[in-house]
C-alpha cells in the first residue's frame, strides 16, 4: 500500500517518523472499520443519487468497500501507521483497488464528520449489547429471588444489623439499580442516535448533499442541526461514560457485599469455583477474585470519564486533534462494562445461598427492636416513649448477654406495663418481615408482587 498522505499536497517535507507514530490512531480506531465502511457506502450512494459523482463510480466504490470489509474480517488487511487512521487506511486501499473512482468517495465530507459518524454508529451498537447484558443480569437476580423467596437475612445500616428482611428483597434492590442503568443507557442512545455526516470539516459543504437520505440509510431518526457542534460534540460519549460509571458503581457495591457474604465470618453465600481462585501458599483459601476485580475495574471506568471530561474542558470550536483521545477511554469502558456484566450474570446464576446461616443471623443483634417499639405504639404509647423503653430493654439484654427474644414477660414489664403475652408473637423474625406489608416493603407477598412486576417489564 502507498504511504503517500491523502492530505499531502500542502506539504513539502515528509512527516517525522516519531510524529507519525505519535499522532496515528489506527492501533485503536481500527475497530471502527465496519462502521466506517457502512457510513462510506451510504455516503457514496447519496453522492450518486444527487448526481454529484457518476453512478458507475458509485458501483465501483460500493463493491470495493464490501471487498475491503471481507478482507478485514478475514484478517487479510494490513493496517498502516503511515496512513494514520481507519478512514485513510480504507480510502487508500479503495483507491488502490478501483483507481480514480475511489478518490471521489471523500467528496462532500471531512474526516471530522466521518469520525463523528463512525463513533455514533459504533456506540449505538454497543449500547444495545450493554442493555442486553443488563437484562441477563436482572434475569439472574430474579431467578435467585424466586428460588430463595422464603430466605430471611439481616438487613444492615452502617453495616450493623438493623431489621430482618427477605434475601429476595435485598436482591430486588439491585434489580432496581440495574433497571435505572438500563434506562440511562436507553436515554443516552437517543442523543447518540443523531447523524452528523454532512457537517464537513466545520461549516457544511458546497455540494448539494441529502443528509436526510444518508440518515435514513443508516437508521438515524434525525440529523444534527449545527455543523460546528456536529464535529466537536462528544457529549454523547461523556454521557455514556457517566452512565457506565454509575453502572459500575452499582456492580462495585454488589461486589463488596458478595465479598463480605462469602467470608467465613458471614457464610451467607458461596460463589461457584469457576469464579474464584486459590492461594499459592494457603490451601484452604477460596478467593472471590471476580467481584474483587469488578470492584477494582470501577475505578478504571471513573478514570475514563475524568480523562474525556479533561480532554474536552477547554477546547475551542470546532474540531481539535485532542479529540482523538476520546476513543481509547470510550473503547476501554465499553469492553470493561460488557465484560463485567456478562461475568456477573453468570456468577449470580451459579451462586449458592446458605439459608440457615442467614436466618440465624437475622434474629441476632436485636434486629426486631423496632417491632417492639411499634408494638408499644399500637398499645397506645407515644413512639418516643416506646423508643426509650425498648432502648432500656436492649441495654438490659446487653448487660445480661441476652437477646431480646430471651426476655420473659416479667422482664418485659420492667420496662413498660403495656407489654402482654402477645409480645412474643410480635417479635419473631417472620412476623417482623411480614409486618412490613407496604408497597416496596419486605413482606413476602409484596416481594412476590415485585418479582412479577419486574418479569412483566414494569
Amino acid at each position: 500500500m502507498s504511504e503517500d498522505k491523502l492530505w499531502g499536497g500542502r506539504f513539502t517535507q515528509p512527516t517525522d517518523k516519531f510524529v507519525e507514530e505519535f499522532t496515528a490512531s489506527i492501533e485503536f480506531d481500527k475497530r471502527l472499520y465496519h462502521q466506517d465502511i457502512r457510513g462510506s457506502v451510504a455516503h457514496a450512494r447519496m453522492l450518486g443519487r444527487q448526481g454529484i459523482i457518476p453512478q458507475e463510480d458509485v458501483d465501483k466504490i460500493v463493491n470495493g468497500l464490501l471487498d475491503i470489509l471481507q478482507q478485514i474480517e478475514a484478517g487479510q488487511f494490513d493496517f498502516s501507521v503511515g496512513l494514520e487512521d481507519i478512514h485513510m487506511n480504507i480510502e487508500a486501499r479503495l483507491s488502490q483497488k478501483i483507481g480514480e473512482a475511489g478518490k471521489r468517495l471523500h467528496t462532500g465530507r471531512s474526516r471530522n464528520d466521518q469520525v463523528a459518524l463512525d463513533i455514533r454508529l459504533y456506540l449505538r451498537d454497543e449500547i444495545v449489547e450493554v442493555v442486553a447484558y443488563l437484562d441477563m443480569l436482572v434475569d439472574a437476580l430474579l431467578n435467585q429471588a424466586e428460588a430463595n423467596l422464603d430466605v430471611v437475612m439481616p438487613g444492615f445500616t452502617h453495616l450493623q444489623s438493623a431489621q430482618p428482611i427477605l434475601f429476595s428483597h435485598h436482591l430486588l434492590a439491585y434489580v432496581e439499580m440495574f433497571k435505572r442503568d438500563k434506562g440511562r443507557m436507553e436515554d443516552c442512545c437517543k442523543r447518540v442516535n443523531v447523524m452528523p455526516l454532512g457537517a464537513g470539516a466545520l461549516a457544511g459543504t458546497t455540494f448539494p448533499i441529502d443528509r436526510e437520505y444518508v440518515a435514513e440509510h443508516l437508521d438515524f431518526p434525525a440529523v444534527t442541526r449545527n455543523s460546528l457542534d456536529s464535529v466537536s460534540d462528544r457529549d454523547f460519549a461523556l454521557e455514556f461514560l457517566a452512565a457506565s460509571s454509575i453502572l459500575m458503581m452499582h456492580l462495585s457495591r454488589f461486589s463488596e457485599e458478595l465479598i463480605l457474604w462469602s467470608t467465613s465470618a458471614f457464610r451467607f453465600v458461596e460463589l461457584s469455583d469457576g469464579f474464584c481462585t486459590g492461594s499459592s501458599i494457603m490451601p484452604q483459601k477460596k478467593n472471590p477474585d471476580v467481584p474483587e476485580l469488578v470492584r477494582g475495574k470501577t475505578g478504571r471506568v471513573y478514570g475514563n470519564l475524568m480523562a474525556l471530561l479533561t480532554v474536552m474542558k477547554a477546547l475551542p470550536l470546532a474540531y481539535n486533534k485532542d479529540m482523538q483521545e476520546d476513543k481509547e477511554p470510550l473503547f476501554d469502558t465499553i469492553d470493561t462494562v460488557k465484560g463485567s456484566l456478562k461475568i456477573f450474570a453468570d456468577m449470580v446464576k451459579e451462586m449458592r445461598v446458605h439459608a440457615a446461616v442467614m436466618a440465624k443471623a437475622a434474629g441476632q443483634g436485636f434486629s426486631t427492636a423496632t417491632d417492639v417499639a411499634d408494638y408499644l405504639v399500637r398499645k397506645g404509647l407515644p413512639f418516643r416513649d416506646a423508643h426509650e423503653a425498648v432502648g432500656k430493654a436492649v441495654a438490659y439484654c446487653v448487660e445480661n448477654e441476652m437477646e431480646i427474644t430471651d426476655l420473659s414477660l416479667a422482664e418485659w414489664q420492667l420496662f413498660s406495663p403495656y407489654f402482654c403475652d402477645d409480645i412474643f408473637a410480635a417479635i419473631t423474625v417472620e412476623a417482623s418481615v411480614n409486618a412490613r406489608n407496604v408497597t416496596g416493603g419486605t413482606a413476602r407477598n409484596r416481594v412476590e408482587a415485585e418479582i412479577r412486576r419486574c418479569r412483566e417489564g414494569k
